[in-house]
């Protein structure tokens, strides 16, 4: 979900609540901390230079279960900081910390904003030498040479 994507759903939301993936929820009570820019310039294992921009999104847990985060104050939260730190839209990725520190991307399924586990991929597959995965088939369908058969007590096992 990129953060224009977000900046249209949440003024139709009456509350802002996200889960995780596995549907447990994060507690009503989270904060954003955090809405900043990640610019990650990087070369891959090919040896090609890589730019990647993300928006983040940091949530946190505090004590403080009064505390409800309204859609009207997550898009103000948004739009200064576009205003102060010239953030543009990207790609929405999502900190937080439930045994440690996760990042993930962010999508919404009507309701609730769902946070998707992220992984890691070779961006350079056929660069590094890393085998193309093996088609597979069932047994069934593989032809059979009659000629590389063995038998029963022909010698060739």
């Amino acid at each position: 979900m990129t953060l224009e994507q977000i900046k249209e759903i949440l003024p139709k939301l009456n509350n802002v609540e996200f889960q995780l993936e596995d549907g447990t929820g994060i507690p009503e009570h989270f904060h954003v901390t955090e809405v900043g820019q990640i610019d990650k310039k990087f070369i891959d294992c090919g040896g090609i230079v890589r730019n990647e921009t993300v928006v983040n999104f940091q949530l946190w847990n505090a004590d403080d279960y009064e505390h409800r985060l309204k859609p009207e104050k997550l898009l103000k939260i948004i739009q200064l900081s576009e205003d102060k730190l010239g953030i543009e839209d990207a790609e929405i990725e999502v900190e937080y910390q439930s045994d440690t520190i996760g990042k993930y991307d962010l999508d919404f399924n009507g309701k609730i904003f769902v946070l998707k586990n992220k992984t890691t991929a070779c961006l350079a597959e056929d660069a590094c030498g890393i085998p193309s995965e093996k088609q597979k088939k069932n047994l069934i369908e593989l032809s059979v040479n009659q000629s590389s058969c063995c038998t029963p007590n022909s010698g060739c096992c």
